[in-house]
Formats: structure tokens, sequence, C-alpha cells
């Protein structure tokens, strides 16, 4: 038995499927589709929003934002896991699980922010319309932005300091395919309560209040689509606004699944495919979200598509 930090300098081996092989294979192929899928989609986003002049507004800019840290999300994890289901090497050093435990909950803690941040400018958007070139200049975009970054690095600051801080104890296994908070908490073998405590008000704050904001936000915005007397005007705030509800609710029902249940019943099991679900498939699915239900993202990539052709 000792802390994070002093019996587990040998690092870690990370279980992963193992206790599956059946599967091994097929998610080896299904992850190996998937991955370049969700590589290629974001940074078909980012590079669309770049060049073409009609996507460089707020909106765009935080989805530039939204899909270059689902590119970091999925990264951070997702080529170990191919390493493992491929070799048969499936150990992380003690440096790298912390690094990876951190740049993990980083990424995810911006996104609760960042997924806040688009909420007000669609609220921006559809509330104070005659307003909104107003109140989402590019320097409160930029610091918005900012805001998120600086708030998701030090709430991981936080959680990865307390969990390092914990005493783990038992073998070397981790019952996953990376470091996740809860599988390592599994491994705490004294009365960590009070550090638990801590990082569940951090996690409130993060994941819940961010909820609770959103929620907040869009029920005013719902209350004044249903003001709008056009069909077509109706239809246009919907479906700006039902991408960005559609990522809300699977980013936040996942953290929400995976990070507030007691650990007593946490199955690390259900919590590998569950991870699955939003390192792979979220960011795969976010540009689709926003390309087929957006005119604007089409028509670029029409165009883009066009010059190439011309070109050749």
């Amino acid at each position: 038995m000792g802390g994070f930090n002093t019996s587990y300098r040998d690092g870690f081996i990370l279980v992963g499927f193992s206790d599956w092989p059946q599967l091994e294979l097929a998610l080896f192929i299904f992850i190996s589709i998937f991955y370049p899928l969700t590589l290629f989609g974001n940074i078909t986003i980012i590079t669309l929003s770049r060049l073409d002049l009609r996507l460089q507004t707020p909106m765009y800019f935080f989805l530039c934002n939204l899909s270059f840290l689902d590119l970091c999300f999925t990264t951070s994890t997702v080529p170990q896991l191919l390493i493992n289901l491929h070799g048969s090497d499936q150990t992380i050093t003690y440096g790298g699980c912390v690094a990876q435990l951190f740049i993990f909950l980083t990424l995810g803690s911006i996104e609760c922010v960042l997924l806040v941040v688009m909420a007000f400018d669609r609220y921006a958007a559809v509330c104070r319309p005659l307003h909104y070139t107003t109140i989402m200049h590019p320097r409160l975009c930029q610091t918005l932005a900012a805001i998120s970054w600086m708030g998701g690095f030090m709430n991981s600051g936080v959680q990865t300091g307390l969990m390092m801080a914990m005493p783990l104890c038992g073998l070397h296994h981790l019952n996953h395919f990376f470091c996740e908070m809860p599988v390592l908490l599994k491994m705490a073998c004294e009365d960590i309560l009070g550090k638990e405590v801590k990082m569940f008000v951090a996690r409130v704050i993060i994941v819940m209040l961010s909820a609770a904001v959103i929620l907040g936000s869009y029920v005013h915005i719902a209350q004044a689509v249903l003001r709008v007397k056009s069909v077509a005007g109706r239809r246009k705030a919907f479906g700006t606004c039902g991408s960005h509800l559609l990522v809300v609710f699977l980013f936040y029902g996942s953290a929400i699944y995976t990070y507030f249940q007691p650990m007593h019943s946490y199955s690390p099991s259900e919590g590998k495919f569950v991870a699955l679900f939003y390192t792979i498939i979220t960011p795969m699915l976010n540009p689709l979200f926003y390309t087929l239900r957006n005119k604007d993202v089409k028509g670029a990539l029409k165009k883009i598509v066009r010059k190439g052709r011309d070109s050749a």
C-alpha cells in the first residue's frame, strides 16, 4: 500500500478489453475505421471555417475550438488503445498515466465550459438578434474561449492533484483502456472521503452547473423561437440550435453517467464501453451534426470541392 506517487512508479497495466478476447479484433477494426473519420470530420470543419468568409462568425469560431478539442480528446486515448488491442504491450508508465489523466480531464473540462459559451452565443443570436454583432464581438469571443481553456486547466489541475495524493493498493492493473478517474478511485485503499468530496464539488461546478446554465439558455431560446411567426425563421433557429443540443445531450449524458454515480456501484466493464462512446463516437458525430443540419457548412464544402475540380 502506498501513495499514487510512490508505490506505482513502475507504471500500470491497462487491462483494456483483454477480458473479452473475442471482441478485440472487431474493436480494432471498428476503431481503425472511425478514428480516421473523426480526424477527417473535425479537420474539415476547422479548414472550412478558415477558408470560407461566410463561416468566419462567432458560432464557427467556437465550433473550430470544439473541433480542435475533439481532435485532441480522441487522440489522447485512441492511439494507446489501438496499440494495446494490436500488440502484447499493455503497459503505461507512471508519468504517462498522470499525463493522460491530466490531459483527458483538461480537455473534457474545457469542452464543458465551451458548450456553455456556445449556448450563450445561440441565446444572443436568437433572443438578441439586433444586438448580436455588438454583443459577440471578436474580443469577447476570444476572451470567452480563453476562459474556457483556463477553466479546464484549473479544474484538471485540482482533480489530478487530489488523485495523485490518494493512497492506492492492489495489483498494478487498471481495468480500463486508459487512465480514467473512476477506475483509479476504485483502487484507493484508505478512507478518502474528504478528497472525494472536494473532487465531487469540482465536478458539480464544471459539469452540473454548466448543464444548468445551458438548460436555462435554451428555455429562453425556446420561448423566443415560439414567438417567431415565420415558419422558415423557426426552422432556421431550431436547425442551428438543434445541432448544439444534440452535442450537449451526448457529451453531458456520458459525463454524468461516468462521473456522478457512486463509486461502489461503478462498473469498469460498463465504463469501458461508455468511454468508447465519448472518446470515439461523440467526437466523430459532432462534425456530422453541424454539417448535415447546416446549409452554410454544406455550401462552403460544395464551394471548396467545386474549386478543386475546376483547378484539376
